[in-house]
């Protein structure tokens, strides 16, 4: 009789866990260009006020660059094409017409990882409304997995960075095509060379009296990466060095980092006495424990071809730092 319930219970459990695996979603890896979004939508739509709000959106130009360029590559797709493997593209934008008013955030709908976004409503009126009215978090969402992927991307060929981290307390995660051009005691520049020019960090700490938050927070830190500039980032004539275009009003805001409250200034730099420049980000990280700032600059010399996609590769490599 024993031998019987222990077949039974045997029978049950399997049938049981068979039932829940035919429930469990397999989802396939995501795909797709870095910094592209598929936004699902009618060619009537795309072709008129939605398509324009969406392109206000998504397309508005990112600001700290020499030229306009366009925060993310726009891919239009028709509903009915909206199948198989181009579901699995990392970044989605779907409009949904006829449906209650809303913007929802979804994750992993038809692969991982996947950052989906569903705009809806009644009418254009109210597409062309959430639209305008969420796009920071749009932008903000999409940009997120964005810069995770490249992180990932990253990680698959780490310079090993023990010498920043027995130097400055910290750990930020860089390929092994970059290499640590300067290293003088607490100050790190690490640089990447590419077809036209080179791409560059700056990794260095200050005491914590040497940023104040108010009203002049801006100029502060310009006179600081200009110091910088002028002591460790030398042009290619004696007595040039990188200061920030004057002619450029730099954008700042504050973000987190690594958990920590953070200033980030973006601009133009230039070279002193040299035609060369280029744009820049700025991130002084708040490290309160340590008692100091942690600042961290990104900026990219690429005469004559677009920056974005450079800037981008510094910003992911800037936001992996970890500090101890």
């Amino acid at each position: 009789m024993r031998h019987i319930f222990l077949a039974i219970a045997s029978i049950i459990l399997l049938v049981s866990c068979g039932d829940k695996a035919s429930n469990e979603k397999i989802l396939l890896d995501s795909a797709g260009t870095m910094n592209t979004i598929s936004v699902v939508l009618t060619n009537a739509m795309w072709d008129g006020s939605v398509g324009e709000a969406i392109r206000n959106v998504l397309a508005t130009p990112i600001y700290g660059l020499p030229q306009d360029e366009p925060t993310f590559i726009i891919n239009q797709i028709p509903p009915h094409v909206f199948t198989d493997f181009i579901t699995r593209n990392r970044t989605i934008l779907k409009i949904e017409m006829g449906k209650e008013v809303g913007t929802t955030f979804v994750n992993n709908v038809y692969a991982k990882p996947q950052k989906v976004v569903v705009v809806s409503g009644k009418t254009k009126q109210d597409i062309i409304d959430q639209l305008t009215e969420n796009a920071s978090k749009i932008i903000e969402t999409f940009k997120s997995i964005e810069i995770l992927e490249k992180q990932r991307l990253t990680r698959k060929s780490l310079y090993n960075d023990k010498v920043i981290q027995d130097k400055l307390g910290l750990s930020i995660q860089f390929p092994t095509a970059y290499r640590i051009a300067k290293d003088n005691n607490s100050f790190f520049w690490i640089r990447r060379d590419i077809n036209t020019g080179t791409l560059n960090l700056m990794v260095y700490e200050l005491p914590h009296n040497a940023i104040q938050r108010n009203d002049s927070v801006v100029n502060q830190i310009i006179k600081i990466r200009d110091s910088i500039g002028k002591a460790h980032i030398e042009g290619p004539t004696e007595g040039s060095y990188m200061a920030t275009e004057n002619a450029y009003t730099p954008f700042h805001s504050e973000i987190i980092i690594d958990n920590k409250p953070t200033l980030e200034t973006k601009g133009i730099w230039d070279v002193k006495n040299a035609f060369m420049s280029g744009p820049f980000i700025n991130y002084a990280i708040e490290d309160k424990i340590n008692k100091r700032w942690i600042v961290v600059e990104g900026f990219a010399f690429a005469p004559s071809v677009e920056k974005r996609n450079y800037i981008f590769e510094l910003e992911a490599i800037i936001k992996s730092i970890t500090i101890n």
